[in-house]
């Protein structure tokens, strides 16, 4: 009987151990998931400045709260990170063709204590003046 509940006990242990590596993992995956998040928020929020050109200014790897980091672009770039990418101006339907929408792909990239995760995105921002504007 004293066999039975040891194997018992050591089973229970096993199984403890095991759920609590998962649930540390999946902390730290949320944890990067969220810091791609935060630069993806940065990079929206370029697109809302009056002056953002074709090709807006990579966001360097920077820390996003305790041992978390963000750039734009994908894992491999966290040394040389990419800018937003424009596919330039198209017609939406609704508007007429004095009006047009530019379409951005926004890549970024959150890391946490070595986890890493990928946010990509395709915006529309816009209307913006085209055309002749008569």
């Amino acid at each position: 009987m004293l066999l039975i509940l040891t194997f018992a006990g050591i089973s229970a242990i096993s199984t403890t151990t095991f759920e609590t590596n998962i649930s540390g993992n999946e902390r730290v995956g949320a944890t990067a998931f969220y810091a791609s998040e935060g630069i993806f928020e940065i990079g929206l929020k370029q697109l809302d400045q009056p002056d953002h050109s074709e090709k807006i200014k990579p966001i360097p790897r920077r820390e996003i709260g305790q041992d978390s980091y963000g750039w734009t672009g994908s894992p491999q770039d966290k040394e040389s990170p990419k800018g937003l990418l424009s596919f330039g101006l198209f017609p939406k339907t609704g508007y007429d063709s004095s009006w047009a929408f530019t379409r951005y792909q926004i890549n970024a990239t959150g890391e946490s204590f070595g986890a890493m995760k990928e946010v990509e995105a395709q915006v529309s921002y816009g209307p913006l003046p085209a055309g002749t504007q008569y």
